[in-house]
Protein backbone atom coordinates (compact mmCIF):
# COMPACT_ATOMS: atom_id res chain seq x y z
CA UNK A 1 0.00 0.00 0.00
CA UNK A 2 1.41 3.39 -0.91
CA UNK A 3 1.25 6.06 1.59
CA UNK A 4 1.75 10.04 0.54
CA UNK A 5 3.64 12.35 3.82
CA UNK A 6 2.63 15.60 4.03
CA UNK A 7 5.09 17.88 5.50
CA UNK A 8 3.21 19.65 8.36
CA UNK A 9 4.08 23.82 8.16
CA UNK A 10 3.26 25.60 10.91
CA UNK A 11 0.43 28.48 10.08
CA UNK A 12 2.80 31.21 10.84
CA UNK A 13 5.67 29.30 8.48
CA UNK A 14 3.15 29.90 5.64
CA UNK A 15 2.39 33.51 6.54
CA UNK A 16 5.94 34.08 6.70
CA UNK A 17 6.69 32.78 2.95
CA UNK A 18 3.57 35.37 2.48
CA UNK A 19 5.11 38.43 3.78
CA UNK A 20 8.43 36.95 2.42
CA UNK A 21 7.19 37.08 -1.20
CA UNK A 22 6.41 40.61 -0.95
CA UNK A 23 9.88 41.52 -0.08
CA UNK A 24 10.83 39.26 -3.48
CA UNK A 25 8.40 41.17 -5.49
CA UNK A 26 8.92 44.66 -4.37
CA UNK A 27 5.78 45.51 -2.74
CA UNK A 28 7.71 46.12 0.59
CA UNK A 29 11.15 48.35 -0.35
CA UNK A 30 14.22 48.38 2.18
CA UNK A 31 13.45 50.92 5.17
CA UNK A 32 9.85 51.03 4.45
CA UNK A 33 7.00 50.98 7.42
CA UNK A 34 5.24 47.61 7.11
CA UNK A 35 1.54 47.57 7.77
CA UNK A 36 0.75 46.78 11.34
CA UNK A 37 -0.06 43.50 13.07
CA UNK A 38 -4.06 44.28 13.58
CA UNK A 39 -3.99 45.23 9.14
CA UNK A 40 -2.24 42.21 8.05
CA UNK A 41 -4.00 39.55 10.49
CA UNK A 42 -7.07 41.60 9.04
CA UNK A 43 -5.85 41.25 5.39
CA UNK A 44 -4.37 37.93 5.33
CA UNK A 45 -7.18 36.70 7.31
CA UNK A 46 -5.50 35.09 10.50
CA UNK A 47 -4.99 36.06 14.06
CA UNK A 48 -2.71 38.62 14.83
CA UNK A 49 -0.20 36.25 17.20
CA UNK A 50 0.53 34.12 13.84
CA UNK A 51 1.31 37.32 12.03
CA UNK A 52 3.23 38.36 15.53
CA UNK A 53 5.32 35.01 14.81
CA UNK A 54 5.75 35.47 11.31
CA UNK A 55 7.03 38.75 11.98
CA UNK A 56 9.17 37.63 14.49
CA UNK A 57 10.84 35.32 12.54
CA UNK A 58 11.26 37.48 9.83
CA UNK A 59 12.85 39.76 12.47
CA UNK A 60 15.04 36.95 13.79
CA UNK A 61 16.60 36.22 10.10
CA UNK A 62 17.13 40.36 9.77
CA UNK A 63 14.73 40.82 6.97
CA UNK A 64 12.43 43.18 9.32
CA UNK A 65 13.77 45.35 11.89
CA UNK A 66 11.40 46.54 14.46
CA UNK A 67 11.55 50.17 16.07
CA UNK A 68 10.61 50.79 19.59
CA UNK A 69 7.32 53.20 18.95
CA UNK A 70 7.64 53.77 15.34
CA UNK A 71 6.42 50.29 13.78
CA UNK A 72 8.15 46.99 11.72
CA UNK A 73 10.55 48.37 8.96
CA UNK A 74 12.20 46.33 6.19
CA UNK A 75 15.63 46.15 6.94
CA UNK A 76 18.53 47.94 4.85
CA UNK A 77 21.38 46.06 3.82
CA UNK A 78 23.49 49.25 5.36
CA UNK A 79 22.33 48.29 8.73
CA UNK A 80 24.56 47.02 11.06
CA UNK A 81 23.56 44.22 12.76
CA UNK A 82 22.98 42.95 8.96
CA UNK A 83 26.37 44.20 8.14
CA UNK A 84 27.67 41.93 10.91
CA UNK A 85 25.54 39.04 10.42
CA UNK A 86 27.87 38.56 7.64
CA UNK A 87 30.73 39.70 8.42
CA UNK A 88 32.77 37.36 11.31
CA UNK A 89 35.90 38.43 11.94
CA UNK A 90 36.30 39.87 15.00
CA UNK A 91 39.63 41.84 16.23
CA UNK A 92 41.22 39.84 19.12
CA UNK A 93 41.49 42.99 21.43
CA UNK A 94 38.45 44.84 20.55
CA UNK A 95 34.96 45.35 19.67
CA UNK A 96 33.61 44.62 15.74
CA UNK A 97 34.19 46.59 13.35
CA UNK A 98 33.21 46.25 9.98
CA UNK A 99 36.27 46.83 7.24
CA UNK A 100 36.99 48.98 4.26
CA UNK A 101 37.21 47.84 1.15
CA UNK A 102 39.55 48.82 -2.39
CA UNK A 103 39.20 47.41 -5.64
CA UNK A 104 42.12 45.65 -7.15
CA UNK A 105 40.29 44.33 -10.37
CA UNK A 106 36.83 43.89 -12.11
CA UNK A 107 36.55 42.17 -15.10
CA UNK A 108 34.19 39.62 -17.24
CA UNK A 109 34.81 36.13 -17.43
CA UNK A 110 33.73 32.29 -18.05
CA UNK A 111 32.56 30.36 -15.47
CA UNK A 112 35.04 28.23 -13.47
CA UNK A 113 33.76 24.48 -12.57
CA UNK A 114 33.64 25.68 -8.88
CA UNK A 115 32.27 28.51 -10.02
CA UNK A 116 29.19 27.36 -11.89
CA UNK A 117 28.15 24.45 -9.03
CA UNK A 118 28.49 27.65 -6.92
CA UNK A 119 26.40 29.93 -8.97
CA UNK A 120 24.29 27.24 -10.84
CA UNK A 121 25.34 27.76 -14.44
CA UNK A 122 26.72 26.19 -16.90
CA UNK A 123 30.32 25.83 -17.47
CA UNK A 124 31.89 28.88 -19.13
CA UNK A 125 28.68 30.76 -18.50
CA UNK A 126 29.38 34.82 -18.40
CA UNK A 127 30.29 35.90 -14.88
CA UNK A 128 31.88 39.33 -13.50
CA UNK A 129 35.11 38.45 -11.53
CA UNK A 130 35.87 41.13 -8.57
CA UNK A 131 39.18 41.10 -6.23
CA UNK A 132 39.16 43.42 -3.68
CA UNK A 133 41.29 44.28 -0.63
CA UNK A 134 39.84 45.00 3.07
CA UNK A 135 41.23 47.02 5.69
CA UNK A 136 41.03 46.80 9.34
CA UNK A 137 42.06 50.20 10.63
CA UNK A 138 44.56 51.07 7.62
CA UNK A 139 45.82 47.75 8.06
CA UNK A 140 44.88 45.13 5.31
CA UNK A 141 42.97 42.23 6.51
CA UNK A 142 41.96 40.04 3.87
CA UNK A 143 41.50 39.58 -0.12
CA UNK A 144 38.68 38.44 -1.80
CA UNK A 145 37.10 37.47 -5.25
CA UNK A 146 33.72 37.78 -5.86
CA UNK A 147 32.00 36.13 -8.43
CA UNK A 148 28.83 37.57 -10.04
CA UNK A 149 26.46 35.86 -12.78
CA UNK A 150 26.01 38.39 -15.89
CA UNK A 151 22.38 37.20 -16.31
CA UNK A 152 21.45 38.31 -12.89
CA UNK A 153 24.15 41.46 -12.98
CA UNK A 154 23.53 42.93 -15.97
CA UNK A 155 26.18 46.14 -16.69
CA UNK A 156 27.96 45.36 -13.90
CA UNK A 157 31.41 46.57 -15.36
CA UNK A 158 29.99 49.62 -15.97
CA UNK A 159 29.54 50.52 -12.59
CA UNK A 160 31.87 54.10 -11.86
CA UNK A 161 32.25 53.07 -8.39
CA UNK A 162 31.57 49.76 -6.36
CA UNK A 163 30.95 50.50 -2.67
CA UNK A 164 32.13 48.61 0.25
CA UNK A 165 28.87 47.40 0.71
CA UNK A 166 28.00 45.55 -2.29
CA UNK A 167 24.79 43.81 -0.43
CA UNK A 168 23.13 47.22 -0.01
CA UNK A 169 24.64 47.99 -3.71
CA UNK A 170 22.99 44.20 -5.14
CA UNK A 171 19.34 45.54 -3.29
CA UNK A 172 19.40 49.10 -4.39
CA UNK A 173 20.69 48.43 -8.18
CA UNK A 174 19.18 45.40 -9.48
CA UNK A 175 16.43 44.18 -6.71
CA UNK A 176 18.12 41.10 -5.21
CA UNK A 177 18.00 41.14 -1.48
CA UNK A 178 20.42 38.60 0.40
CA UNK A 179 19.01 36.57 2.75
CA UNK A 180 21.93 33.58 4.50
CA UNK A 181 24.97 32.28 3.25
CA UNK A 182 26.79 29.09 3.53
CA UNK A 183 30.04 29.60 4.40
CA UNK A 184 33.32 26.73 4.43
CA UNK A 185 36.77 27.59 6.23
CA UNK A 186 40.05 25.90 5.84
CA UNK A 187 43.46 26.81 6.22
CA UNK A 188 45.86 27.58 3.04
CA UNK A 189 49.47 29.48 2.21
CA UNK A 190 49.09 32.64 0.97
CA UNK A 191 49.63 33.01 -2.94
CA UNK A 192 51.76 35.83 -3.99
CA UNK A 193 49.18 37.72 -5.53
CA UNK A 194 47.59 37.43 -1.80
CA UNK A 195 51.08 38.21 0.17
CA UNK A 196 51.41 41.40 -2.43
CA UNK A 197 47.71 42.68 -1.72
CA UNK A 198 48.20 41.84 1.78
CA UNK A 199 51.81 42.36 2.93
CA UNK A 200 52.42 39.60 3.80
CA UNK A 201 55.46 36.57 2.99
CA UNK A 202 54.64 33.99 0.21
CA UNK A 203 53.70 30.42 2.32
CA UNK A 204 51.86 32.84 5.05
CA UNK A 205 49.17 30.30 6.70
CA UNK A 206 45.45 32.37 6.03
CA UNK A 207 42.23 31.60 7.00
CA UNK A 208 40.31 30.71 3.72
CA UNK A 209 36.31 31.50 3.60
CA UNK A 210 34.22 30.28 1.10
CA UNK A 211 30.82 31.33 1.04
CA UNK A 212 28.10 31.42 -1.08
CA UNK A 213 25.01 34.40 -0.56
CA UNK A 214 21.77 33.22 -1.31
CA UNK A 215 18.87 35.57 -1.67
CA UNK A 216 15.23 35.58 -0.23
CA UNK A 217 14.19 32.34 -2.10
CA UNK A 218 17.11 30.20 -1.95
CA UNK A 219 18.83 31.14 -5.39
CA UNK A 220 22.54 31.69 -5.40
CA UNK A 221 23.58 35.15 -5.98
CA UNK A 222 27.00 35.22 -5.25
CA UNK A 223 30.25 33.37 -4.43
CA UNK A 224 32.97 35.07 -2.78
CA UNK A 225 36.17 33.35 -1.80
CA UNK A 226 38.47 35.76 1.11
CA UNK A 227 41.50 34.41 2.11
CA UNK A 228 42.22 36.23 5.84
CA UNK A 229 45.04 37.28 7.81
CA UNK A 230 44.65 35.76 11.47
CA UNK A 231 46.93 37.12 13.52
CA UNK A 232 44.95 39.97 15.69
CA UNK A 233 41.48 38.59 14.82
CA UNK A 234 39.27 35.47 14.42
CA UNK A 235 36.39 34.11 13.04
CA UNK A 236 33.35 34.38 15.39
CA UNK A 237 29.90 32.57 15.18
CA UNK A 238 27.30 32.33 17.82
CA UNK A 239 25.62 29.19 17.90
CA UNK A 240 21.81 28.19 18.94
Amino acid sequence: MNHTVFAYRPLYVQVRDQLVRRLIDGEWQPGQLIPSEIELAREIGVSQGTIRKALDAMTTENLLIRRQGRGTFVARPEESRILFQFFRLVPDDGKPSFPDSAILDLRPAEATGDEASALDLALGQPVWRIERVRTLAGAPLLVETITLSDARFPRFGELAAIPNNVYGLYSERWGITIGRASERLKAVAASPSDAAALGCAVGTPLLSVTRVALDLESKPVELRVSRCLTEAVHYSSELG
